[in-house]
């Protein structure tokens, strides 16, 4: 009930006034901090474990720092960009995370127009609240990514991933592949954030039901809603899945592997014929 209130209140106003004030991301932040209530903000905000990958991540993107160049004419720039053969408005993707009916009553809906609009990369986590068809009806200009996970019941991995691309012209596949466990969440446990609030659900697993471990992200068995939903995931999987999945997808599909960590895992990914992506924040 708490949760469901807080999807109505983002969901259905915003103040022009307080928006006007965001000036950069971490005034993004700010006013989510003051605007959600804690516990689904700790979800959102918070990293697993020590948080040691999210300290590290923030870090490294501090070392980052831009050359400058002088008297280069600046009178006709653009931001545009080729990725995958998508011109792309600028160099930036809408990494696909799960369950944004949590904030706004539309949903991924909601973040596919956006991402149409600015002519950027959108992804579609496989656990989000709103299913593979109807958000690419919502958004149907849109550059569509699908991201998918390895679930115990392969014959449903396949089925949602052929949804995305064969019926709803999603463009590309990411393939997560370092959350076959996920890590713990102190601060939702402290929280007992363990379930969506209803009516929400994983919208996905409506039309194509996982199977082995079904509803585990319903169980409320663990105080951590993330340890309730990695029962879904297969435990056995290796390179072969990558390699399998590959050879179901039409040549035309770009696969990319998400979470790689290691330069070693980057070489793994090509040897499976699929491109890399960077980890999830931890």
């Amino acid at each position: 009930m708490l949760l469901r209130r807080v999807v109505t209140r983002t969901g259905s106003h915003r103040s022009l006034a307080t928006l006007d004030a965001v000036h950069n991301v971490d005034d993004f932040q700010r006013l989510a901090r003051d605007k959600l209530e804690r516990p689904l903000y700790e979800y959102l905000a918070s990293g697993s474990g020590d948080e040691v990958t999210l300290r590290e991540n923030r870090a490294a993107f501090g070392r980052y720092a831009l050359r400058p160049r002088a008297l280069r004419p600046v009178d006709a720039l653009s931001t545009t960009c080729e990725l995958f053969g998508a011109e792309l408005a600028l160099p930036v993707f809408a990494s696909p995370a799960g369950v944004h009916s949590l904030v706004d009553g539309e949903g991924e809906r909601a973040t596919a127009r956006a991402c149409g609009r600015a002519g950027v990369l959108f992804g579609l986590s496989q656990h989000a609240t709103v299913c593979i068809e109807d958000v690419a009806a919502a958004a149907p200009a849109a550059h569509r990514w699908y991201q998918s996970y390895l679930l115990k019941d392969r014959d449903a991995t396949l089925d949602l991933v052929r949804r995305a691309v064969g019926g709803a012209g999603y463009r590309g596949v990411f393939l997560t592949v370092d959350s076959v466990r996920f890590g713990f969440r102190e601060v939702d446990a402290r929280n007992n954030f363990c379930a969506l609030p209803p009516p929400l659900t994983l919208a996905n697993y409506v039309a194509t039901p996982p199977g082995i471990g079904a509803a585990a992200w319903e169980a409320r068995e663990h105080k951590a809603w993330d340890q309730n939903s990695e029962a879904l995931f297969d435990t056995s999987a290796s390179w072969d899945a990558v390699a399998w999945l590959r050879e179901e997808l039409d040549p035309s599909i770009p696969l990319v592997v998400k979470g790689v960590m290691t330069g070693e895992i980057a070489l793994r990914a090509h040897h499976a014929t699929a491109a890399a992506d960077p980890p999830r924040g931890g």
